[in-house]
């Protein structure tokens, strides 16, 4: 039998292929399936580093979702390589893992505390806003190393809005489809460490020299 994620109702399973979908058109391609205790904690990367020098933030969005209980493991697979299963609670697997340097490197599970709030709308707003530019700014016939300059650019620059986080979180959040409603995202800090939470999905970003994530702020944000 092909390898597959068994999850315990069928919007489970096609909520696991809409993030692998998503996370495809935004980020890397690649997304790491993380399973223990019933619970399948998905993580894409929207934006990291490339190369030891590069100070651009790393941006990660994740998404948890209920799976078979006797299911552990660790493995980063290909976004487009989750496909549909005979059954709708099935997920398929592909036959091989794939490496990405992102993947090795995991968000503590604890010692979060509060930093601040963020509001939906103002996600939307300045995601909006940096999609615009990144299209404005990108070359007409780009190259790969380009586009990434110019998308490193405007999403990671720290932005009062969101007080002091890098733009890229709110293009994960929109992007990844966790924004609806009027919703207010929680902010929590646990060292270099950054998370913003919604009910659909959580954007956790780490501390670069050029973010400069000790300024992020609970007070005070501009349009």
């Amino acid at each position: 039998m092909s390898p597959r994620l068994l999850f315990p109702h069928a919007p489970a399973a096609a909520d696991a292929l809409t993030f692998a979908q998503r996370a495809g058109r935004a980020g890397d391609g690649a997304v790491r399936l993380r399973a223990e205790g019933g619970v399948l904690a998905m993580t894409a990367s929207v934006l990291a580093a490339d190369g030891l020098l590069d100070d651009t933030p790393t941006i990660l969005a994740m998404r948890f979702l209920p799976v078979d209980p006797e299911l552990v493991c660790d493995l980063v697979v290909t976004a487009d390589a989750l496909t549909p299963g005979d059954e709708p609670t099935w997920v398929g697997l592909p036959e091989a893992a794939v490496t990405a340097s992102w993947a090795g490197i995991s968000p503590p599970r604890s010692g979060w505390e509060p930093a601040g709030e963020v509001a939906a709308a103002t996600l939307a707003a300045r995601a909006q806003w940096g999609i615009a530019a990144v299209a404005e700014a990108v070359p007409t016939d780009a190259g790969a190393e380009a586009v990434q300059a110019v998308r490193a650019h405007v999403w990671g620059v720290p932005d009062d809005a969101l007080l002091g986080l890098p733009r890229g979180v709110a293009f994960a959040a929109f992007a990844l489809g966790f924004i609806g409603g009027e919703e207010t995202a929680a902010v929590r800090r646990c060292g270099p460490w950054t998370r913003l939470s919604l009910a659909r999905g959580h954007v956790i970003t780490r501390e670069t020299s050029r973010v400069g994530m000790t300024a992020v702020r609970t007070t005070g944000r501009s349009a």
